[in-house]
């Protein structure tokens, strides 16, 4: 049975880095309320994204790096995990932040860096890896904390100042960035690609849950990311850039379009997790000729037909979406 409010509960805005999930949010926060939900069965928004936890491991990594200590999550600022099971730390940190959320659950921790740190292992122990942090000498863990307490607390109050008294007509946005390495057969292995990472969100994600799917091919996905990156704010989500180490190792081939045609009801992606199975209802946006980057500029400059054609992109895939939401399929 469809919710009564007419709304996803959650949405999982997947795609490759800088193919427009970024853009797509900006655009539904700048349409009004009653249409968002109307035309699109999207509630008052709610966001959750992996890429500030992709961005604290860095920020990690260069301060144990500058005090001459060996990284622990990348080989390099411009190359991959160590661990492609990685991945799936980031999961486990969202199914934290959603359980908070849905919890209302305010954290006044001594340090907020260090809470983080706790946070980052426990999530790496429920995708198999062991805890690095913990391992570091207390008194270089006390220094890291002490110089990324700010970003951290940032992190931390991003997902508490979005908590409400009612979640009813409310969607929950959950944005993440996954594929695997450029010339990968499929189906992909390891941690790699949305085979391994959908599994790992949690029973409460998935049963609420449909995915909106931005489309790009990796070469569009690569040229849109040096389009996009700015140096100087690496860890914005509109204007960060991915290195093309990464770009090649992580993103360089998508395997949703393969768990599309693999899935066992048309319109869904199976996804079977311990006991149970789901078919979550999937929307394609089709953006492998740009349609969205006109939307990191003011709105002001917005054109009326750049916004006709993303306004009919994104109901055409909402609408797949919602035809299959909870439904017994």
């Amino acid at each position: 049975m469809k919710p009564e409010s007419g709304v996803f509960k959650t949405v999982l805005l997947v795609a490759l880095p800088a193919s427009g999930k970024s853009e797509v949010r900006n655009f539904m926060a700048n349409i009004e309320a009653e249409r968002l939900k109307e035309e699109f069965h999207i509630g008052e928004n709610l966001q959750l994204d992996d890429f500030p936890y992709v961005h604290f491991m860095r920020l990690i990594d260069n301060a144990l790096e500058k005090r001459g200590e060996e990284r622990v999550f990348y080989q390099s600022d411009d190359d991959p995990f160590f661990n492609d099971y990685d991945w799936g730390t980031l999961i486990m940190l969202l199914n934290e932040d959603y359980d908070r959320m849905m919890a209302r659950k305010v954290i006044n921790p001594e340090s907020y860096a260090m809470e983080l740190f706790e946070r980052m292992d426990r999530a790496a122990k429920g995708a198999g890896i062991e805890p690095r942090l913990a391992e570091l000498d207390e008194e270089l863990l006390l220094e890291l904390a002490s110089e990324l307490e700010e970003e951290a607390k940032k992190i931390t109050l991003f997902v508490e100042e979005q908590y409400s008294d009612s979640y009813d007509g409310k969607t929950l946005v959950i944005e993440c960035a996954r594929g695997g390495p450029d010339g990968s057969s499929m189906p992909l292995t390891g941690g790699y690609g949305y085979q391994y990472s959908l599994p790992m969100f949690s029973k409460e994600v998935l049963d609420d849950a449909a995915i909106l799917y931005i489309w790009v091919t990796p070469e569009e996905s690569r040229r849109k990311n040096n389009e996009r990156a700015n140096p100087d704010d690496p860890g914005s989500n509109l204007f960060h850039g991915v290195p093309i180490n990464v770009m090649l190792g992580d993103y360089g081939c998508d395997d949703m379009e393969y768990l599309r045609e693999q899935s066992e009801v048309p319109g869904t992606i199976t996804v079977k997790k311990e006991d149970k199975v789901w078919h979550i209802p999937i929307g394609v946006f089709d953006n492998r000729v740009d349609k969205t980057s006109f939307l990191r500029a003011d709105k002001a400059c917005w054109s009326k037909e750049n916004i006709e054609i993303m306004t009919e992109s994104v109901r055409e895939a909402t609408d797949a979406m919602w035809k299959n939401y909870k439904e017994e399929v």
